[in-house]
């Protein structure tokens, strides 16, 4: 029977596929396709960890000592019995021999099916014995983890085979952390679900990078729907379709192929100056995560890149953290990669729904910590790890020496920061000088993410050489809302009047002071506001490259002068995007995105 299931919609489009479960816990397990030919040899590495696991349960029960009560000798039995149970191992291999998929994610799959299983069991007994299965599972995946060799030609398969079965996957889990969704960046799936999540929660942003169909904040969608169950994701609409009827399929994808077309019809403009009708020229530029993703920012006609993740080289290491070498190493190649165009490379921003696993100070741990977002985090947590934060700036500054490199700061709030931060980069300039490594100077600029900062503006314009909103978490600090929350999800409002105000006032002044000011949030690479962010003076902004020509399409159309006649009207109404509709609606300026007839 077919089902729907509403979320938040955060990347748009459509996807169609055969769901993918995965636990929180598991997302990290190698997701990829087997080359056919090594099918065989892919199901005996599987019933080769299941024999060692049970040679170790062997050697466990031998060695328990006479006076260990009986009852964890028949538990490590149970736990033999799971193990040699065809519903496991036999079933994982099916998934192996019908679907291509490698031993960890068979295991994973199969885990998956029959968790749900012991959930819907009536007997309490039995339902318990769902932890037995996992830690036989778990056991499993750490044996697999070890043959080293296996899993490197697993990987050069995943590379040099492009099997994807009949039909395409979707992902879906009860949370999906950014380190994790980094992992699946290269991935097969073609699109994701996720119980918990906001609109502007670090899993929808990278969703949204990836250019797929994404919808968060489904509530029990994990449990609802079942291993290989056909689903469709209408990112546009926040729905998933569980097991469709054939005409609602047919209708989706006829969507699929439209949307294909007007990609490719707005990929057209990639090579288009973006340039307004009254001659305006405006920097569109690419916020990227990994020093790879500059190869798509140049494909996309951005101008450069204007906010480079660096959280992302930290996350998912544990306690092996990248020093200055592998630091310098990334930046430079990010830098290479834009061939001469300018990058802005965000010092560490962790902390709130992006935690750097195992290696962040106790107060980032404590359980006492209730709201993430209102710690220890970002410039905050920099300041606090002052080794931690000269090592990165001192591979900034080197790898400035590569092409043209500014550095961005996040979430300054205070002179005392303002200064703590500065007394660390002129430390790491002299560091450098007198070690006689080569480097080179670097634009410094701040963010304005919380409202104290957007509010005492002359103290930042008078320490930095440009300023860029991150409307994200001015948003979040503004209206006072988790943006990883779904239950408060629908409080998450850009077009709130406090929230315009603060922009507006921000470029303004920026402007006024000669300083170059850009927007990097979600909000840039929203069509819904560009012409609203032309009319207050913005020039530049900093989007995912899969936004680049949906935003250069308005560009074109746009005279900046009659948008700076509507800015006024906008920000002292009420409702500022009802006013902003009529607005654009009277002067014959479409909403909806049609290509460019410049195209």
């Amino acid at each position: 029977m077919s089902i729907q299931i509403f979320g938040l919609p955060v990347s748009r489009g459509v996807a169609i596929g055969r769901a993918v479960l995965v636990a929180s816990g598991r997302v990290d397990v190698p997701h990829h396709f087997i080359d056919p030919a090594r099918v065989e040899a892919e199901v005996t590495r599987l019933l080769t960890a299941r024999d060692v696991v049970n040679d170790e349960f062997d050697l466990l029960k031998r060695d328990l000592p006479s006076d260990v009560p009986t009852e964890l000798a028949a538990l490590l039995d149970v736990h033999q019995m799971l193990l040699q149970d065809e519903a496991l191992i036999g079933a994982a291999s099916d998934w192996i021999i019908e679907r291509h998929y490698n031993a960890e994610w068979a295991l994973s799959a199969q885990l998956e099916v029959l968790a749900r299983q012991f959930d819907e069991m009536e007997d309490a007994y039995l339902r318990e014995r769902k932890a037995d299965l996992e830690q036989v599972v778990e056991r499993l995946l750490r044996c697999l983890g070890r043959d080293e060799t296996a899993a490197a030609t697993a990987a050069s398969d995943m590379a040099q085979s492009d099997f994807g079965g009949d039909e395409p996957l979707v992902l879906v889990a009860a949370d999906i952390s950014p380190a994790d969704m980094i992992h699946f960046k290269r991935s097969v799936f073609t699109g994701f679900v996720t119980d918990v999540g906001g609109k502007t929660s670090h899993t929808a942003i990278v969703a949204r990078s990836m250019d797929i169909p994404a919808v968060v904040g489904a509530r029990q969608a994990s449990n609802l729907i079942r291993q290989d169950d056909c689903i469709i994701i209408d990112g546009d609409a926040g729905l998933i379709i569980v097991d469709p009827s054939p005409i609602v399929l047919e209708e989706y994808r006829f969507r699929q192929r439209q949307s294909e077309l007007e990609r490719s019809r707005l990929a057209r403009l990639r090579h288009t100056p973006a340039v307004t009708l009254d001659g305006e020229r405006i920097e569109l530029l690419a916020n990227i995560e990994l020093p790879e993703d500059a190869e798509p920012a140049l494909e996309s006609g951005a101008a450069g890149v204007g906010l480079f993740r660096s959280e992302f080289l930290f996350m998912g290491r544990g306690d092996n953290l990248p020093d200055e070498e592998e630091q310098y190493n990334a930046y430079r190649r990010a830098v290479e990669g834009m061939k001469g165009l300018p990058v802005t490379i965000r010092t560490v921003d962790i902390g709130a729904d992006k935690p750097l696993e195992g290696m962040t100070p106790s107060e980032l741990r404590h359980e006492s910590v209730l709201n993430p977002a209102l710690g220890l985090r970002a410039i905050r947590w920099s300041l606090s790890e002052p080794s931690m934060f000269r090592r990165q700036l001192r591979a900034l500054y080197r790898a400035a020496a590569h092409g043209p490199v500014k550095v961005l700061i996040p979430m300054l709030g205070s002179l005392q920061e303002i200064r703590q931060t500065l007394e660390q980069i002129h430390h790491v300039q002299r560091q450098l000088t007198e070690s006689g490594k080569v480097w080179a100077p670097c634009e410094l600029g701040a963010m304005i993410e919380v409202p104290a900062a957007a509010m005492t503006l002359p103290l930042f314009l008078r320490h930095f050489d440009f300023l860029s909103i991150g409307t994200n978490d001015l948003i979040q600090y503004t209206l006072a809302i988790d943006r990883a929350d779904e239950a408060v999800a629908h409080l998450y409002d850009p077009w709130h009047p406090a929230v315009l105000q603060l922009l507006a006032n921000t470029i303004a002044q920026a402007r006024a002071a000669g300083k170059g000011v850009s927007v990097c949030g979600e909000m840039a690479g929203d069509p819904a506001f560009t012409e609203l962010l032309l009319g207050m003076g913005l020039r530049s902004f900093s989007m995912h490259p899969t936004q680049v020509a949906s935003v250069k399409q308005r560009v074109l159309r746009v005279d900046t002068r009659r948008m700076q006649a509507i800015v006024p009207d906008v920000l002292s109404a009420d409702e500022p995007e009802q006013a902003c509709q009529q607005l654009l609606s009277s002067m014959g300026a479409s909403l909806a995105p049609k290509v460019a007839s410049a195209a």
